[in-house]
C-alpha cells in the first residue's frame, strides 16, 4: 500500500478501496435480494403449475409444503439474480441508462402482470393450444412494451428465454419432470413466453434496484 513521506496511507488510494468495498458489498445485496424473490415467485408460480397438473414431478422429490423438487426454487433463484444483476450492466455498457417508467409502482405492477400471465397459462382454458400460445405471446410482448421498451431489454429477453427453453427441453427429454399434454418437443409451446415474460420482469426489478442503490450512493456523497 503507498504510503506519504509522513508514513501514513495515501488518502485518495483509502478512498478508491472504500468505494470498491462499498460496490462489492451492495451488489452482494442486491444479488440476495434478487434470488430471494426469486425463489418466492419460483414457489408461488410452481405451486400453479403442479396444482392444476401443467406440470408433474416424480413423486419422491416433491416437497410436501410446496409441492415442487427441492432444486426448482434455488434455480430459479439463481436465474433472477443473474438477470437481475445483468441488465443494469448492460445498459450501463451500451451507454443507454434505462429511464422508462422508473418507479417502484410501475415494477409492482409489472410482476402482477407477469403472474398474472402465468396464471392465465395454468388456468384458462382455450380452444388450442396455438390460441393459448399466441395470447400469451401477445401479453408477454405488451408487458415488455408497457414496462420495457428498451432494445437490449427485448434482446436479453429473447436470447435468454430460447436458453432456458433448451434447459428445459434437457431436464424433461432426461425424465426429471414432465408436462402433462406436451405439444412442442416434450414441452408446451407457451413456455418460451413466460420465461419471456419473467426476464423482463426480474430485469426491471434489478433496474430499480440498481438505480435506488445509485441514488442512495449519490446522496451519501453530497453528505461526505
Amino acid at each position: 500500500m503507498s504510503r506519504s513521506g509522513s508514513g501514513q496511507t495515501n488518502p485518495s488510494r483509502g478512498t478508491y478501496i472504500a468505494v470498491i468495498t462499498n460496490r462489492s458489498t451492495t451488489l452482494v445485496i442486491r444479488g440476495f435480494m434478487l434470488f430471494s424473490i426469486g425463489v418466492f415467485l419460483a414457489l408461488v408460480l410452481n405451486l400453479l403449475q403442479v396444482q392444476r397438473n401443467v406440470t408433474l414431478f416424480p413423486p419422491d422429490v416433491i416437497s410436501s409444503i410446496f409441492s415442487s423438487a427441492w432444486w426448482v426454487p434455488p434455480c430459479c433463484g439463481t436465474a433472477s439474480a443473474i438477470i437481475g444483476l445483468l441488465y443494469p450492466c448492460i445498459d450501463c455498457r451500451l451507454g443507454e441508462p434505462h429511464k422508462f417508467k422508473r418507479e417502484w409502482s410501475s415494477v409492482m405492477r409489472c410482476v402482477a402482470v407477469f403472474v398474472g400471465i402465468n396464471h392465465a397459462s395454468a388456468k384458462v382454458d382455450f380452444a388450442n393450444n396455438v390460441q393459448l400460445s399466441l395470447t400469451l405471446a401477445a401479453l408477454s410482448i405488451g408487458l415488455w412494451w408497457t414496462f420495457d421498451r428498451s432494445r437490449s431489454g427485448f434482446g436479453l429477453g429473447v436470447v435468454i428465454a430460447l436458453l432456458a427453453t433448451l434447459s428445459t427441453q434437457l431436464l424433461v427429454y432426461n425424465g426429471v419432470f414432465q408436462y402433462t399434454s406436451p405439444d412442442f418437443l416434450y414441452i408446451r409451446s407457451w413456455l418460451p413466453c413466460i420465461f419471456f415474460a419473467g426476464v423482463i420482469t426480474m430485469g426491471n426489478i434489478g433496474r430499480q434496484l440498481a438505480l435506488y442503490e445509485c441514488k442512495l450512493m449519490s446522496e451519501k456523497t453530497h453528505q461526505d
